[in-house]
C-alpha cells in the first residue's frame, strides 16, 4: 500500500476517533479538533506534554510509532490502561474513542504514582510498551535496577520510566540511523586492505541525501532480520516509491559508497548463515544448481562416455587424466548448455519447491528455508569503491582497470593476487607479524602460503625479506570466441560465472570486455552482443517484461529495438580485487540502490589479534 494511503489515513484519524467531542472534555475547542494538523499539535500537548511532536508524523518510519504515541496517551487519560486497551490503542483504538465520546466522562488528572490502585491499573500496560520499545532487554535493565534501587514516592514505576525513556529513545536513534547516518560492519574481506574484516564505521547518509524508506513499517534499529529468530523485521503493507531527499554533494569516482545489493531483490534463506543469507547471488547459487542436477541426471551417460574417451585417448598414445577431463568435460558442457533454460528452471523449482541446495564446502545437500523477495531498501548492504559513473567507458585488462580508456586511479591500499614461486616461504603468523598480512590475505590451502593479496608497498616490503621469491599478478585470460564468434562449451559455461552471465560474452575476475555505464536518458540500441548488459536493467530495476523472441526484443508486449534507461547506474568494486563479489558478479548499482558514503571508523577488532588501535576513529579515503 503507497504512503499516500497512510497519511490519509493520519489525517482522517481525528474525525474517526471523534475528538471533536473528547477535545471538549480535555478544556479544549471543538473546533481545534477539526483543523487538520493543528489538532495533532493540540492532541501532543494536551496528551503527551509535547506539541511539536506533532511534527514527527511528518517522518516515514516514525509516523505510525507517534500515532500509536498519542493515541495511547490520549485514552489514558479518559480511564484506559490495561493490557488490552494498550493493545488498542497502538493497533485498533477507535472501539476506545467511540466509548470516550459517548460516555462524556471528564479527562482524568495524571496518573497519581502514590495510589497502587491506579498503579495497578496500568502496569500489564506499562509492561506491553516496554517490551514492545526493547524485548526482555528491556525489563532486565528496568526490573534489575528497580531491584536494587530504592522507590521515591510518587515516582514512576521503574518500568513506566524506561519504556517512556527507551521508546524515545529509540525513535531517535530510528531518525538519525534512517536519515543522518548508520553503523555497519565490515563482515568479509572484499575491501581490504583499505577496509579490514571487524572494522566498525558509519555510514553518511547526508553526503548523498537520504533515501524515505520503501517499507517504513518494519522492527527498529534492524535491517531485514529480526536477531535469533528467523523471520522479516518488516512489512509491506505500508510500501513507497523510491525517493531521495537533498544532500550535501553527489558521488564522486572513486568514493567508499554502501549500498543495498543489486542481486538481493531473490535470495536464499538458510538459517545457518549469519542474517541468513546463502551465498552471494541467488542466479550464481541457479547456475550452480542447473548443473549440478544435470550432471547427476547424466552420470551413468557420462560414465560410458568416459570410457569411450580413455579407450581412443590410450589407442592414440595420448592419454592423460587432465586430457580425459577435458575431452569429458567440453561434451559434458555441450549437452549441458544446449538445454540450459529447462535445467535452470529445474534448479529454480527444486530450490523453491524441496527447499534443497548443495553446499559446496561440505559437499552435501543442505535444507533451508526457501526463497525470500527483499525489497529495495531492506536488501543486504553491501561497500565497495564506486570505479564507474553514469556514462563511463569501463575495461579491465591483466588486472588493471582503464576508464574512459586511461588507467583508473589505484587506491593506496588496493590489493591483487600475486603468486609466489616458492610455496611455503613464509607462516601466516610471520606475514601478520612482520607486514600486517591477515590470514584472509592469503592464498593458501591451511598448511603452505602460496599467494598473497596484497598492494605494490606490502608486495615491495616482502621482497626485501624473502628476495629468492618471486610474485608475479594471478592474470585470467579472456576466452577468445572461434571464427564463427562461438565459445566453446565449456567456457560458455564459465562464462555464466560473471556479470552480464551471458554464455557470448567472456569476463573474468581479472579481464573485462570495454562497456558503457548506463545512464538516466540513454537510448540503447539492441544488438545482439549488447541485450545481456541490459536485462537485468530493464526488468528488475526498472520494472518492464522484457521477452527475447526469434524476431526481435519485446518489452512489455510492444517489439522495439530501442531502450530509454530510467535511472542512473554506478560501476562498484572492491579494493581487494581477487576477493570480492562486486559489480563483475552482479552487475551495475541503480542508483536508487545508493545508502551512503562510508566515513571513518570509529572501531576495529581482528578476531585473533585484538583491538586494532591505529584505526579507531580513522577517516575512509
Amino acid at each position: 500500500m503507497s504512503f499516500i494511503y497512510f497519511y490519509l489515513m493520519l489525517l482522517i484519524h481525528p474525525y474517526l476517533a471523534m475528538w471533536w467531542r473528547s477535545f471538549e472534555l480535555a478544556d479544549r475547542k471543538s473546533w481545534e479538533a477539526l483543523i487538520p494538523v493543528y489538532n495533532y499539535y493540540v492532541a501532543f500537548k494536551v496528551f503527551c506534554k509535547k506539541g511539536w511532536w506533532a511534527v514527527l508524523l511528518v517522518i516515514p518510519g516514525v509516523h505510525l510509532v507517534m500515532w500509536s504515541v498519542v493515541n495511547v496517551s490520549y485514552i489514558r487519560r479518559f480511564g484506559y490502561y490495561s493490557l488490552l486497551d494498550t493493545i488498542q490503542g497502538i493497533i485498533f483504538p477507535y472501539i476506545l474513542f467511540f466509548k470516550i465520546a459517548k460516555n462524556q466522562d471528564k479527562m482524568l488528572p495524571e496518573t497519581n504514582w502514590a495510589n497502587s490502585k491506579e498503579v495497578a491499573q496500568r502496569e500489564w500496560g506499562d509492561h506491553l510498551v516496554l517490551f514492545l520499545s526493547l524485548p526482555v532487554i528491556g525489563h532486565i535493565i528496568a526490573l534489575g535496577i528497580g531491584a536494587v534501587t530504592r522507590a521515591r514516592p510518587g515516582a514512576k514505576t521503574k518500568v513506566k520510566e524506561w519504556g517512556d525513556s527507551i521508546i524515545f529513545a529509540l525513535v531517535a536513534a530510528l531518525i538519525i540511523r534512517t536519515y543522518v547516518f548508520e553503523p555497519f560492519r565490515i563482515p568479509t574481506g572484499s575491501m581490504e586492505r583499505t577496509l579490514l574484516v571487524g572494522d566498525f564505521l558509519f555510514v553518511n547518509k547526508l553526503a548523498y541525501g537520504p533515501k524515505v524508506p520503501v517499507t517504513p513499517l518494519s522492527y527498529p534499529l534492524v535491517h531485514n532480520t529480526v536477531p535469533w529468530v528467523t523471520m522479516k523485521s518488516y512489512t509491506t503493507l505500508e510500501k513507497g516509491t523510491y525517493t531521495r531527499l537533498p544532500g550535501f554533494g553527489k558521488i564522486q569516482r572513486y568514493d567508499v559508497v554502501v549500498f543495498n545489493y543489486p542481486a538481493g531483490d531473490t535470495a536464499v534463506y538458510d538459517p545457518r548463515m549469519p542474517y541468513g543469507l546463502m551465498g552471494h547471488e541467488y542466479e550464481g547459487i541457479v547456475n550452480n544448481e542447473a548443473f549440478r542436477l544435470y550432471r547427476e541426471a547424466s552420470q551413468t551417460r557420462f560414465g560410458v562416455i568416459e570410457n569411450y574417451y580413455r579407450d581412443s585417448l590410450k589407442n592414440a598414445g595420448i592419454y592423460t587424466d587432465e586430457l580425459l577431463d577435458r575431452f569429458v568435460n567440453e561434451r559434458a558442457s555441450f549437452e549441458y548448455i544446449k538445454d540450459l533454460s529447462s535445467w535452470k528452471e529445474k534448479a529454480r523449482k527444486m530450490i523453491a519447491d524441496d527447499k534443497v541446495t548443495m553446499d559446496n564446502q561440505l559437499g552435501q545437500l543442505i535444507k533451508h528455508h526457501g526463497i525470500i523477495y527483499r525489497p529495495v531498501d531492506k536488501r543486504e548492504n553491501y561497500i565497495k569503491r564506486c570505479v564507474g559513473m553514469p556514462g563511463d567507458y569501463l575495461e579491465i585488462k591483466n588486472s588493471i582497470l582503464y576508464v574512459n580508456d586511461k588507467p583508473a586511479e589505484v587506491a593506496k591500499h588496493q590489493n591483487l593476487l600475486y603468486l609466489a614461486n616458492e610455496p611455503g616461504f613464509a607462516t601466516s603468523d610471520e606475514l601478520y607479524n612482520k607486514f600486517g598480512i591477515e590470514k584472509s590475505d592469503l592464498h593458501w590451502d591451511g598448511r603452505v602460503v602460496y599467494g598473497v593479496h596484497a598492494n605494490l608497498e606490502t608486495i615491495a616490503k616482502v621482497r626485501k625479506t624473502y628476495p629468492n621469491v618471486q610474485f608475479n599478478i594471478d592474470v585470467k585470460p579472456q576466452y577468445v570466441p572461434d571464427g564463427n564468434g562461438v565459445f566453446r562449451a565449456s567456457e560458455q559455461v564459465d562464462n555464466l560465472s560473471y556479470f552480464p552471465k551471458d554464455i557470448n560474452v567472456s569476463n573474468n575476475v581479472s579481464n573485462f570486455g570495454r562497456f558503457q555505464v548506463p545512464f538516466k536518458g540513454k537510448v540503447v540500441d539492441f544488438t545482439k552482443e549488447n541485450i545481456a548488459y541490459y536485462r537485468r536493467i530493464i526488468t528488475a530495476y526498472e520494472g518492464h517484461k522484457l521477452e527475447e523472441k526469434t524476431d526481435g526484443i519485446y518489452i512489455d508486449g510492444k517489439k522495439t529495438t530501442t531502450y530509454k534507461v530510467e535511472m542512473n547506474y554506478y560501476w562498484m568494486m572492491g579494493d581487494n580485487r581477487y576477493q570480492s563479489a562486486d559489480s563483475r558478479t552482479w552487475g551495475f548499482v541503480p542508483e536508487d540502490h545508493i545508502v551512503g558514503k562510508a566515513s571513518m571508523t570509529w572501531f576495529s577488532s581482528n578476531p585473533e589479534y585484538g583491538i586494532r588501535w591505529d584505526r579507531v576513529f580513522k577517516a575512509i579515503k
